[in-house]
C-alpha cells in the first residue's frame, strides 16, 4: 500500500490514500537537475472545456503553485484527428525530454502502449481506462460507476414523472460505466422508472464530445417525451444538454467538474448536481509522487471510499435528499450496496 499526499484543489479538500494495484513498483529513475519538465496532453476540448480537461488542468495548476519548480508543456487533441497524431504528440514530448508525461483520457492508451517501452526512463501517467501496463506507466483510474449510481439515485428522487435520461459522448466502455452505474442508481430508488439512453457517436468516434448541438437535440427529444432529469457524460457537448434543460424547464446533471460553477451562468440554475471525478487530485498526487521520488507504476483507483468520486451541492437543489445520499454512499463504501461497472 502506498499513501498519497492530501491536497486542496478546487473547492474541496480531500485526503486520499491510494492503493497501487498488482504489478506496481516504485520508480527509481531520478529526474534531471533543474525544474521538473512536465508534459500534459489533453483530450479533445483541451483546457477550457469546463469539464474533464479542466479538472486535470486544476490539478496541474495546484502542483505548479505548491510543489517543486516546473516547466510545463500543454498540448490538446484536435477533433477528428487520427490515432497516429496522438502517438506523435506523446513521442515529441518524450523526445524533447519531458518527464513525466501525463495523458488525459482513454484515447491516449494506444499512444502510451506504443511510446512507453521506447522511453523506459520517462515516466508516464494516463487518466482513465483502459489500463496500460508498463514499469514506467501509472494508471489513474476512477470508480465512475459508483459516483454515477448516486446520480441515478438523485435523478430518481427528484423526478416528478418517473422518466429520466442519459446522454453519453460516445458509446465507449468508459462512458458505458457511467451509464451502467446511473441505471443501477435509478432502479435502486425507483424500480419502475423509465430511463432514456442516447449516445452521440460510436465507440471510436470522439467527436461526440465536441457536439453541443447534437447533445442538445438528443436531450430535447428526451424532455419532450417526458423525461425531467437528464445526466450528461459528454464533455464539452454537455453544454447542449444544459441548454435543452433550460428551454424545457427541467433538470440536468453535470459530470467530472462542479458544472453549476463552471457552466455558462445562464444555465447554472438547471444543474441539479454534478458527479465529480477528482482528476485534479489524481494529477496533483501523481506529480507530488514524481517530485518526492515515490511515484508508483500500475493501477491507482480513486473510488467513493477515497473521495475520488462524489457529488456536489452547489445551488442547494439536493440538500433535502443529502441524508439519503450519504446513507447510500456509506452502504456502497461498506459493501452493503453493490455497484457493478458493467
Amino acid at each position: 500500500m502506498r499513501a498519497f499526499r492530501a491536497v486542496m484543489a478546487g473547492v474541496v479538500a480531500v485526503a486520499l490514500t491510494a492503493v497501487a494495484g498488482c504489478g506496481g513498483g516504485v520508480e527509481t529513475v531520478s529526474p534531471p537537475p533543474g525544474p521538473l519538465r512536465v508534459g500534459l496532453v489533453y483530450d479533445i476540448g483541451g483546457r477550457g472545456d469546463k469539464s474533464y480537461n479542466d479538472a486535470a488542468a486544476a490539478g496541474l495548476d495546484e502542483a505548479k503553485r505548491t510543489l517543486t519548480r516546473m516547466r510545463v508543456r500543454e498540448v490538446a487533441a484536435a477533433p477528428g484527428e487520427p490515432a497516429a497524431r496522438k502517438v506523435e504528440r506523446v513521442r515529441a514530448l518524450a523526445e524533447a525530454g519531458y518527464d513525466p508525461i501525463i495523458a488525459v483520457g482513454y484515447s491516449y492508451a494506444p499512444a502510451l502502449a506504443s511510446i512507453g517501452p521506447k522511453f523506459p526512463r520517462t515516466r508516464f501517467a494516463i487518466v482513465d481506462e483502459p489500463t496500460v501496463s508498463g514499469p514506467n506507466i501509472t494508471n489513474l483510474l476512477f470508480a465512475s460507476e459508483q459516483g454515477s449510481f448516486l446520480m441515478g439515485a438523485v435523478a430518481a428522487m427528484k423526478s416528478r414523472t418517473g422518466d429520466v435520461g442519459f446522454v453519453g459522448g460516445n458509446r465507449s466502455p468508459l462512458v458505458r460505466k457511467f451509464e451502467v452505474g446511473y441505471v443501477q442508481g435509478v432502479k435502486h430508488v425507483n424500480p419502475r422508472a423509465r430511463i432514456r439512453i442516447a449516445y452521440l457517436t460510436g465507440p471510436h468516434d470522439l467527436s461526440g464530445f465536441e457536439r453541443p448541438d447534437k447533445a442538445r437535440q438528443a436531450a430535447r427529444r428526451m424532455y419532450r417525451a417526458g423525461a425531467d432529469v437528464v445526466y450528461q457524460v459528454a464533455g464539452a457537448s454537455g453544454a447542449g444538454v444544459f441548454r435543452a434543460a433550460k428551454k424545457a424547464g427541467a433538470w440536468a446533471i453535470g459530470v467530472d467538474y462542479d458544472q453549476a460553477k463552471s457552466a455558462d451562468p445562464d444555465v447554472r440554475d438547471v444543474i441539479l448536481t454534478s458527479m465529480i471525478k477528482r482528476i485534479d487530485v489524481a494529477v496533483y498526487d501523481y506529480l507530488a509522487g514524481v517530485a518526492d521520488h515515490t511515484v508508483t507504476s500500475g493501477r491507482v483507483v480513486y473510488d467513493l471510499k477515497l473521495g475520488g468520486v462524489d457529488y456536489t451541492l452547489t445551488g442547494g437543489h439536493i440538500t433535502d435528499i443529502q441524508p439519503r445520499l450519504e446513507q447510500l454512499k456509506q452502504e456502497i463504501i461498506h459493501g452493503r450496496v453493490k455497484v457493478y461497472p458493467g
